[in-house]
């Protein structure tokens, strides 16, 4: 096989893996967007939907998983290359596990709308959750542009997004001393609360692998300002 033709095939095996990893982050957000719709309208019918499909995400990251071991095993990619696989490798990860918390959010939901009977308190996350998704969005919108700029964005909103959760946890727990009978179902909109912070850490996660596919550099554990001054240079 001409070296030529190697390149060829090298770079439709890169944009291919692209391109899977752009789906899974699609249904990853369609599940966590249909818990948070299951949350609010107690369809139990749709809800059990999104909790049977979480074994497509779980496929989706198998599948990814053994691509790059055979790009890296039969194509040897150095550089850009490589860091390009590796950080599909990561990505992967985080989507399998917003998916997981996606199926966690549509468990709380089922648990909270199967029985009439319970106290359940008025608390808004559907807020806090669209900045997650938004997160997910430009993060997944950064790999696909190859554009680590975003990432600063993404680190700035997840700050409101754990703003926001520990706001909830001390409206739940305010709750819970005042009327005991809300003990059970605020325990479980606090889990959800949790699970919408969780997805927010694995998109800046995402937004923060970007910057390494492209500069080479873990900008993990920097801090907000410390990020901006990278990605400045």
């Amino acid at each position: 096989m001409s070296q030529q033709h190697i390149l060829k095939k090298f770079d439709t095996d890169l944009e291919d893996l692209r391109s899977r990893v752009l789906a899974m982050g699609g249904l990853v957000e369609q599940q966590f967007l249909r818990a948070m719709g299951g949350l609010e309208s107690g369809d139990l019918s749709a809800i059990e939907q999104i909790i049977a499909n979480d074994h497509l995400v779980n496929r989706h990251e198998v599948e990814l998983d053994e691509a790059c071991t055979h790009i890296i095993a039969r194509l040897q990619p150095t550089a850009v290359d490589l860091r390009m696989v590796m950080t599909v490798v990561k990505i992967i990860t985080d989507l399998e596990r917003i998916g997981d918390e996606a199926k966690k959010i549509a468990k709380m939901a089922r648990a909270l709308h199967s029985d009439n009977l319970r106290s359940v308190p008025h608390i808004e996350l559907r807020s806090t959750a669209n900045i997650a998704v938004t997160m997910l969005r430009k993060s997944l919108d950064a790999f696909a542009r190859v554009d680590e700029t975003v990432s600063y964005e993404v680190a700035r909103q997840d700050r409101e997004v754990d703003a926001s959760f520990k706001a909830t946890m001390r409206q739940l727990i305010t709750f819970m001393m005042e009327d005991p009978r809300t003990i059970s179902s605020s325990l479980d909109l606090l889990f959800v609360a949790r699970a919408i912070e969780r997805i927010g850490d694995h998109a800046k996660n995402i937004a923060e692998y970007v910057v390494y596919m492209v500069k080479g550099r873990d900008v993990r554990h920097i801090g907000l300002e410390a990020l901006e001054k990278e990605l400045s240079q």
